[in-house]
């Protein structure tokens, strides 16, 4: 599986941290950049992201920005991403699970490199369990997400 990594200046910091734990944990990244701290615009990235989710370049996305906020809000604006901030592992695979979000987003001056790590393991290893039985309300409730982008 093939996940999209980018970032502003903000998320910089944790940039390559998220890459070598993809790498780490099976998958392919796709570096999208920022490559620096030169101050540049998170919708930007978060557009970057959010056309290789679209595309089919890769099935899942992880964004970072100085809190998170920005990049999640920007993401969001795009038909067939599904973004949220995560600052801890519960968040991270409920998410995918209840929720079927592909994009985790990330506070690089919220939170540090050893809870990246965490969040991010625990993002790529959930999976969404709406159409398991006994879980059927779960897609019904994600298909009510989806008529709202409509």
């Amino acid at each position: 599986m093939k996940i999209a990594v980018a970032c502003d200046h903000g998320g910089f910091p944790l940039k390559e941290t998220v890459i070598e734990i993809v790498r780490a944990l099976g998958y392919e990244p796709l570096d999208l950049g920022t490559d620096s701290m030169e101050s540049v615009d998170y919708p930007d990235y978060a557009k970057k992201l959010g056309n290789a989710i679209q595309q089919g370049a890769a099935e899942r996305g992880i964004l970072m920005c100085g809190s998170g906020v920005g990049a999640n809000i920007a993401a969001n604006k795009m038909k067939g991403v599904y973004a949220a901030i995560c600052h801890d592992t519960y968040s991270a695979h409920q998410g995918v699970e209840h929720d079927d979000m592909n994009v985790l987003c990330m506070g690089a001056r919220i939170i540090g490199v050893e809870p990246a790590k965490e969040i991010v393991t625990a993002f790529l290893g959930a999976r969404f369990v709406g159409n398991d039985a006994g879980e059927e309300r779960h897609a019904r409730r994600v298909k009510k997400v989806r008529e709202l982008e409509k």
